[in-house]
């Protein structure tokens, strides 16, 4: 099996979720006493936190950069990034290393149109929703996205920040996103992607009228693969 390296922290719930689901693949694939070769760097979540300035995203992309490369010096053959809106920096993370870094949203991509979904709404932080750093790279494979709704926008980035993110999870939170589900049913989205690594703590993908796409689990899954890809 190949060599995976994981940059996590962002936070610590969602690494563990990888962590989890990636172990679990390859232990179906290869037996019950076999687990992933993983390299984890766990950074502090703290300076990665709401960042909203260019200098705050400038520091992020330092602190990312350096972590693949201590991961790549430490023997990774390819990088995960485990978090959605860090994805923003993913060109100049990429850069920093010779290895390649899975991106999130290519993954999803990958699994909507194997399940023929081509007309979504984004579920995620308020980054992820409004930018183009996500968004274009399912655009440019002909999945149309709805607009972000400036309330939706909002109610979702608390929940993700003051919640989820902590490894909380209210009910009032989890009804208020059924609602927001249902109703973006209502405005034509014929799928939902959960384009925030921590929104499946209250987003249950069976439990909805739409079909949810888990880009934690799928991004997890895609890692999961190409550690095994050498079978």
């Amino acid at each position: 099996m190949r060599k995976l390296g994981l940059i996590g922290g962002m936070s610590w719930v969602s690494t563990r979720g990888y962590y989890e689901d990636i172990n679990r693949i390859v232990q179906k694939a290869k037996g019950p006493t076999a687990s992933a070769p993983l390299l984890i760097e766990s950074l502090d979540f703290r300076p990665l936190y709401r960042l909203s300035t260019r200098e705050e995203w400038d520091r992020a992309a330092a602190i990312l950069s350096d972590s693949a490369k201590r991961l790549e010096a430490a023997g990774a053959e390819a990088l995960v990034i485990a978090a959605n809106s860090m994805h923003s920096v993913y060109d100049r993370v990429s850069e920093a290393v010779s290895i390649p870094i899975l991106h999130i949203a290519d993954c999803v991509a990958d699994a909507m149109i194997a399940d023929k979904a081509d007309k979504a709404a984004i579920l995620g932080t308020r980054g992820v929703m409004v930018e183009e750093f996500y968004r274009r790279r399912l655009v440019a494979r002909d999945i149309e996205l709805l607009p972000p709704e400036p309330e939706i926008v909002e109610a979702i980035d608390r929940i993700v920040y003051e919640e989820v993110m902590l490894g909380k999870a209210k009910r009032s939170s989890e009804r208020e996103l059924r609602t927001i589900i249902t109703n973006l049913e209502k405005d034509g989205a014929e799928a939902i992607v959960l384009a925030c690594t921590e929104l499946n703590l209250i987003v249950h993908t069976e439990a909805n009228v739409l079909p949810i796409f888990d880009g934690a689990e799928i991004h997890a899954e895609a890692a999961a693969r190409w550690i095994l890809a050498d079978d």
